[in-house]
């Protein structure tokens, strides 16, 4: 079976590689595994046909023989651990690289992306409100927290182990939502790293998938 990804059968990030199926069609290109896409309407995110898929009426869901999954980091793990391939093995004891390179997938997800976010939506719901400035404010000190206690971690090595993880794929995918002239680029390592992930092929194969699906709206 060719697995399916139900992504946004158009996507509000106007195909700029911001939706969550994202990190999944970047996994699937980093594994070297073919599949199709299910263009999901916003009126058919909540129908029981894609519920059965995506409980909370969202994207991505993923399935593929006889497995269905949502949450992307979730679908990133699973493909990681299929295919053998963004989960390196253990370079000290107990496989512990692998170990960390998980942790990092849920740093990304659980501990990095939460405030970005809710800087994001500030930024896109509450600038006419008298308490945004100061709102605002607070929300860039919350993010310069989580940057630079990552580019502390990251210093000067390429990527956050040994070699390329799902956890940075994770973490990648997570900071371009900052964009490009902003708080990532007060680290001039973090802003490399992004640079070093968006140049993997991968992620351009990715990325394109993406924006044709956007362009096609199927």
């Amino acid at each position: 079976m060719t697995p399916i990804l139900s992504v946004f059968a158009r996507s509000p990030d106007g195909g700029r590689g911001l939706a969550r199926d994202m990190a999944v069609r970047w996994a699937l290109a980093e594994v070297g595994q073919p599949y199709a896409t299910r263009g999901v309407s916003f009126e058919a995110l909540k129908q029981p046909a894609h519920r059965a898929r995506q409980p909370f009426g969202q994207i991505p869901a993923y399935e593929d023989d006889g497995v269905t999954l949502f949450e992307s980091a979730a679908i990133v793990l699973h493909l990681a651990e299929r295919h053998g391939v963004l989960l390196p093995e253990g370079k000290d004891d107990a496989g512990a690289a692998r170990a960390r390179a998980i942790a990092w997938m849920f740093a990304a997800v659980a501990t990095v992306e939460p405030p970005i976010v809710e800087r994001s939506m500030a930024l896109m719901l509450e600038r006419d409100k008298p308490w945004f400035d100061a709102r605002q404010a607070m929300l860039d000190d919350r993010v310069r927290v989580r940057l630079a206690a990552l580019a502390d971690h990251l210093g000067q090595r390429e990527w956050l182990e040994h070699t390329f993880t799902a956890g940075d794929l994770m973490m990648v995918c997570v900071l371009r939502r900052l964009g490009r002239g902003g708080l990532l680029d007060e680290h001039a390592t973090l802003r490399a790293y992004v640079d070093r992930g968006e140049a993997r092929p991968g992620f351009v194969a990715a990325y394109a998938a993406q924006r044709e699906t956007f362009a096609s709206g199927a």
